[in-house]
């Protein structure tokens, strides 16, 4: 097992930054790629970046790209989402999640393939 704590989220105006963290304790050294997705009230979790924990290969959803930065301390097995240029519409809870491996490649996008889920922390940006 493998468990995920959230931290870092607030309140914060557009054009701000936050920087959310996740802290895993467990059988970590079983992760294989670790990833942050969001959710809306009454929308679908979305993707917004993903990491390979051991070799820090990184991927990001449009949504991300050159906003956002995943990334990762080994030592402190604590995952990473600094987050810039903030819109309201990035307004949404933040979970991070955790997947082991698997016997094939799986895109770092897809929520089914995430075995361990954190409980999520609230962002909120302000117009």
């Amino acid at each position: 097992q493998v468990q995920l704590v959230e931290s870092g989220g607030g309140l914060v105006q557009a054009g701000g930054s936050l920087r959310l963290s996740c802290a895993a304790s467990g059988r970590t050294s079983s992760v294989y790629a670790m990833g942050w997705f969001r959710q809306a009230p009454g929308k679908e979790r979305e993707w917004v970046a993903a990491i390979k924990w051991r070799i820090g290969t990184t991927y990001y959803a449009d949504l991300a790209k050159g906003r956002f930065t995943i990334s990762r301390d080994n030592a402190q097995k604590t995952l990473f989402l600094q987050m810039n240029s903030l819109k309201p519409e990035d307004t949404d809870v933040y979970y991070c999640a955790a997947r082991l491996p698997r016997t094939v490649p799986v895109d770092p996008e897809s929520i089914r393939e995430y075995d361990y889920w954190g409980q999520g922390t609230q962002v909120t940006v302000s117009s």
